[in-house]
């Protein structure tokens, strides 16, 4: 593949449990497919965290997106109706003493940047957490 190419998918899910595996298991396909096999299993980890959190917090639909941006990032996010911040901990260590947000704190650990946006979907408020998995982890994660 082409270190040019980008592209880009989107997973609309219901508020079910059962999507979280819906959407780790169509990440995995959509990375093998595209060549990025490397990225899968902190991908996974990411979006895995990511759509848990959107659909054990709120009642709406919610939505898993990846992408791929030209210069090689993958960026994976979760929209989800609830328009406010996520709750985070600053720290690992923090996370582990907080009752939400140890999920993020992965995400922290894990990803090259992340962060989360107000947006409108379906009709309705909400908001995206993001995450970017970026050159670094690609380098460090694919055969010579």
């Amino acid at each position: 593949m082409p270190e040019s190419e980008s592209w880009d998918y989107s997973l609309c899910i219901p508020n079910d449990p059962r999507a979280v595996t819906v959407s780790r298991r169509t990440l995995r396909l959509i990375l093998t497919l595209h060549g990025l096999i490397g990225l899968v299993d902190t991908a996974e980890l990411l979006a895995a965290e990511l759509v848990s959190n959107a659909v054990r917090h709120t009642k709406g639909p919610a939505a898993l997106r990846v992408r791929r941006t030209r210069e090689g990032v993958v960026w994976i996010g979760a929209w989800d109706t609830d328009p406010q911040s996520p709750p985070v901990a600053q720290s690992l260590a923090e996370a582990g003493e907080l009752e939400g947000g140890r999920g993020l704190g992965l995400v922290m650990a894990c990803a090259d940047h992340w962060g989360w946006q107000p947006s409108a979907r379906f009709g309705e408020r909400g908001k995206f957490v993001w995450c970017e998995l970026g050159f670094r982890a690609s380098a460090a994660l694919s055969p010579v």
